[in-house]
């Protein structure tokens, strides 16, 4: 498949979670809440935008069109995030949940709820393949493009006092530090140490399993989801959630869960009789994502609150999160 005629995709790298890292030789950027996009702008000002799991985005985000205008008439691939900014001026998810599953917005969703394209890596400038230089000097040659814009900028890095970075993160209401090799190669669609990721909030992905029918003000309504993960025995009952919704998420879930009902649960263990009671049984197709506190030693997730669904992930990359209790 290609993205911009013969030019193939390139899977974005992906971080691991971990402390930030205090020797020489990194550089700590912010994290950024939104989805992650890969931009593929030619010379005669055509763009593509792509997602982690190669859907094809552009018509979904037009304000980032002005990307090729910016490169002065060069062409490139760039890799980044797209966002959708609160009054503070922080990433909200949220906030970008009613641009995400809209294919082509139109002007009022546009202005009530801007996107703008935070850039941090460049893949390939005109011909010129980066995926091999040290991060160092990727960084530098996007730098020297020069974009700025209220649709595009690029996204700030630090190369020292990691701590005071997180601190300004937390401040912000950012959602964490990643903290980069400097003489890292890009290592396409990896989960590379390379590349640690150190979270404010703790977020996984989960797959919607079930659902329970709402009652008193929700009647009508979901109540509550069922999730999984997948793990090598199948999938597993990790818990529910029952907040962090607004009625616009429990009206669009619903009419997608009806559409995805089972006759008996798709897990590989039954779920416990008390929270399968009443329960409609869903096939696991769709992502979302939650936080949570913790996870507990039967590995529910802990104090859960769902922040949306994620059409930019593909249902089997859904696994056991990281962190434990």
């Amino acid at each position: 498949m290609g993205a911009t005629g013969a030019t193939a995709l390139i899977p974005p790298m992906l971080a691991v979670a971990g402390e930030l890292p205090a020797e020489a030789g990194w550089a700590y950027e912010f994290k950024w809440d939104g989805v992650r996009a890969v931009a593929y702008a030619e010379r005669n000002g055509r763009l593509r935008l792509f997602s982690r799991n190669d859907r094809d985005i552009t018509s979904a985000y037009p304000e980032i069109a002005v990307l090729p205008s910016l490169l002065g008439g060069r062409g490139g691939v760039l890799d980044g995030e797209l966002v959708t900014l609160d009054q503070r001026g922080a990433p909200s998810f949220s906030a970008l949940q009613r641009r995400m599953h809209v294919r082509a917005p139109g002007a009022s969703l546009i202005a009530s709820t801007p996107v703008r394209y935070v850039v941090f890596d460049l893949l390939r400038l005109d011909r010129t393949r980066l995926l091999d230089r040290p991060w160092s000097q990727r960084r530098a040659a996007l730098e020297e493009l020069g974009l700025a814009g209220e649709q595009v900028n690029v996204s700030p890095v630090f190369d020292r006092d990691p701590d005071s970075v997180l601190a300004v993160a937390r401040e912000r209401g950012l959602e964490g530090v990643v903290s980069k090799r400097v003489e890292s190669e890009y290592q396409p669609g990896r989960r590379s140490p390379s590349w640690r990721k150190t979270a404010l909030i703790q977020t996984t992905e989960v797959l919607v399993a079930g659902y329970k029918p709402g009652a008193g003000r929700r009647s009508g309504l979901v109540g509550s989801l069922l999730l999984g993960i997948h793990e090598p025995a199948g999938l597993v009952y990790v818990g529910g959630v029952g907040t962090g919704f607004t009625d616009a998420m429990l009206e669009d879930l619903g009419q997608r869960l009806r559409r995805l009902e089972r006759d008996r649960p798709p897990f590989a263990a039954p779920v416990p009789t008390a929270e399968a009671k009443n329960a409609r049984w869903v096939e696991p197709t769709l992502v979302g994502e939650v936080v949570y506190r913790t996870v507990t030693p039967d590995g529910r997730l802990r104090h859960a609150s769902w922040r949306g669904l994620r059409p930019d992930r593909n249902p089997d990359e859904v696994s056991r999160p990281s962190t434990a209790a």
